[in-house]
């Protein structure tokens, strides 16, 4: 029941960002990298231009050089809140005050330098994927379900990936 309750709205987003970006738009793509080093984390962003017909510009995609993945943070928005993930966290972002997980606004970056340095985005991935992996000071194992990593697809992890660590504060 609850894949049938979480597959509805996420049908619902991937149909809105498909309608929206497959409008006539022109998409512009700059990338900037930075080389990593094992003792710093350097992350490289990409952001992605899309100018419509009616001239409005919007940035959206985040791709990291250390972390290996790439998503759309605007589209990440969608799949935080069609999963439910403001019911347990908060992060300022989505308007999400929950707290049963982590505060998403502080708490990745704090955890991903505990988590012997690793990238910010390496590290969001694998909380979402393999909760258990890494358990924040104060919370228990298991609390977090582990069915998101298997339920969203590569692109929707990726997208949701971008949109908290574009609003997480280091």
């Amino acid at each position: 029941m609850l894949f049938a309750v979480l597959l509805l709205p996420a049908a619902f987003a991937g149909w809105a960002v498909g309608h929206y970006t497959s409008l006539g738009s022109t998409t512009h793509t700059v990338t900037v990298s930075a080389p990593t080093t094992p003792a710093t984390t350097t992350e490289a962003t990409t952001t992605e231009a899309t100018t419509t017909s009616a001239g409005t510009t919007t940035a959206a995609t985040t791709t990291s050089s250390s972390g290996g993945t790439s998503g759309n943070a605007a589209a990440g928005k969608a799949v935080f809140a069609s999963n439910g993930c403001a019911s347990c966290h908060t992060f300022q972002p989505a308007g999400a005050t929950g707290s049963v997980g982590p505060d998403l606004d502080t708490a990745p970056a704090q955890d991903a330098k505990a988590d012997n340095n690793m990238a910010l985005p390496a590290f969001i991935k694998q909380s979402i994927e393999d909760p258990d992996a890494y358990i924040a000071k104060g919370y228990s194992k298991g609390v977090m379900p582990t069915t998101f990593g298997s339920s969203l697809s590569s692109t929707q992890l990726n997208d949701l990936v971008a949109f908290i660590v574009s609003g997480t504060k280091s």
